[in-house]
């Protein structure tokens, strides 16, 4: 089973994380954000894994250091999880429509972590959660588990639809991505022989 299990306490925020990239979409989220919230679960679903996550943070302040600790922390359990990424399929895409919203959304388990990431959100709030956190969140998740990320806005006016789709693209590319290729279960997907 590929796994992993992280706990990570700062003065800002106490998270508490488990995920299983064998899972079957199953959620257990509390990170003090609804919309977040929302976003997590349906990320799991889309991208066939298991996650529990538990997340007590500054949200007096806002949820800045919520959001941008839960991507550093996603990022270190992806990565956990892989190990030598042996036999996985290394490459994943996606593009989803969200209503209005169209997004395209590219994933390489490369060993380089790097974020391209192209969205016109038009409010600056969902809710009570800042639109330039999810930016924040990709940057922290890239950062810590060596992926490169693209992500591309199409269409949409929708500042919820835009995010969403935008979550449920990057599911469905790394669920591309994560996935074993049985052909070669044995090797690194690299000329190079190592990620």
């Amino acid at each position: 089973m590929r796994t992993a299990q992280i706990n990570r306490k700062t003065a800002e925020t106490d998270i508490s994380l488990k995920l299983n990239l064998d899972g079957k979409g199953k959620s257990l989220v509390a990170s003090g954000c609804g919309f977040l919230d929302h976003m997590l679960i349906l990320f799991a679903r889309h991208a066939g894994v298991d996650l529990e996550l538990s997340c007590k943070g500054d949200t007096f302040v806002d949820y800045h250091h919520t959001a941008e600790d839960i991507g550093i922390c996603l990022g270190q359990a992806v990565k956990e999880a892989l190990g030598d990424k042996r036999g996985i399929v290394r490459y994943g895409s996606m593009l989803l429509p969200m209503d209005e919203a169209l997004i395209l959304t590219a994933v390489d388990i490369s060993g380089r972590g790097l974020l391209r990431f192209s969205l016109d959100i038009p409010t600056e709030k969902v809710g009570d959660f800042d639109t330039e956190l999810v930016k924040e969140f990709f940057l922290a998740f890239v950062r810590e588990s060596d992926i490169t990320v693209h992500i591309r806005q199409l269409d949409g006016e929708n500042s919820h639809h835009i995010i969403e789709g935008t979550f449920k693209s990057f599911a469905r590319s790394l669920r591309q991505a994560v996935a074993t290729d049985e052909k070669f279960k044995d090797e690194i997907p690299s000329t190079k022989g190592v990620i």
